[in-house]
């Protein structure tokens, strides 16, 4: 029983890993030079005009479904290029069809899916750097790993606006090291244009977002909020990294479950709805949430939890607040069109 109960405490962590039996995607491309061609659809994970992980809904989700598409969601997905021994370098290639179908499983499924209600989705492949990119034995060519990355994630942006946007208002969401290069690219190519006054909100979750990194753009402070950003980072309570100690600053938090900045703490009795090991059950009151120096804190509930010893919840910052964030979107669309 001990096993069981550690066992479904570890699917938590890895539940964004998990594959599926349903395939959507034919991963046999090639791509020319490495380089993404954000004209064929293979280069996206998620592309309105094909079906994909993204669109997927769990079951209690599925009788009132009423899809958006005025809106546009750029959703820049997070490292699933994981293996300490770089097999591709200090970059992943777009067309390497194992890490296609880990990405597609995971995050893809898990994440972006929690915007399918709210608008068109897109999600461009990348050459993501590797994750122990972040931990550079060589900061230079971990510089370069991000850059190579980011440059594709603008590429792909501006064909987006070109082919497909027609002047629609769009959503920013990311996480980890697709929030890394949101952040970047909002403030390159959204910040202080005419762009920006058709971004709806932009969630930059699983990276800290320096107070006054944007100019112009303010962390939102309350659920109808638009224009602004949204960001938090999830801890086990009462615990804090040593790595967040060392931050120059305290980042960006925002509640999602209040969305309130003057409402800083929320019971798990508060949360609609998690999704866990099982994309297709969602289950509510898993988890609350408290705004506390730079991260949130969260005491989750459910069958094994307890047996968890990793405090970070870096790979649930989403799931955890599934049908709060899905909810909130909504907030924020329907009151940028009253503005």
């Amino acid at each position: 029983m001990q096993k069981l109960l550690f066992l479904c405490a570890g699917i938590l962590l890895y539940a964004c890993n998990a594959g599926s039996k349903i395939s959507y995607t034919d991963y046999h491309f090639k791509a020319v030079d490495g380089t993404p061609d954000y004209s064929n659809l293979d280069y996206w994970a998620a592309h309105p005009w094909k079906k994909d992980p993204s669109d997927s809904l769990p079951k209690a989700l599925r009788k009132n479904y009423h899809p958006d598409s005025t809106v546009d969601v750029f959703f820049l997905h997070p490292t699933s290029y994981t293996q300490r021994s770089k097999p591709f370098g200090m970059n992943a290639p777009v067309d390497d069809s194992a890490l296609n179908h880990k990405t597609d499983y995971s995050s893809i499924l898990y994440q972006a899916s929690i915007f399918n209600e709210a608008g068109r989705l897109f999600a461009p492949r990348y050459r993501q750097a590797n994750y122990f990119a972040y931990f550079p034995g060589d900061s230079a060519a971990s510089i370069a790993a991000f850059d190579k990355a980011y440059q594709d994630i603008k590429t792909a942006f501006e064909y987006y606006l070109s082919h497909y946007n027609n002047e629609r208002p769009f959503i920013i969401a990311a996480h980890s090291q697709g929030t890394t290069h949101a952040k970047r690219l909002i403030k390159e190519c959204i910040e202080g244009k005419p762009l920006q006054n058709r971004m709806v909100v932009a969630y930059l979750v699983g990276m800290p977002v320096e107070p006054g990194y944007f100019a112009s753009i303010l962390p939102c402070t309350s659920p109808q909020q638009t224009g602004c950003i949204c960001s938090w980072r999830t801890f086990k309570e009462g615990h804090t990294d040593s790595f967040i100690n060392k931050e120059p600053y305290t980042a960006i938090v925002t509640n999602p479950l209040t969305w309130d900045s003057s409402q800083v703490s929320a019971p798990r009795e508060k949360n609609p709805g998690s999704v866990l090991l099982k994309f297709d059950r969602l289950q509510s009151k898993v988890a609350g949430a408290s705004v506390h120096n730079g991260v949130l804190w969260t005491e989750p509930h459910f069958l094994g939890a307890s047996f968890i010893k990793n405090p970070n919840y870096h790979i649930a910052d989403y799931n955890f607040y599934y049908l709060s964030v899905r909810n909130n979107v909504r907030q924020r669309i329907d009151a940028f069109r009253k503005r």
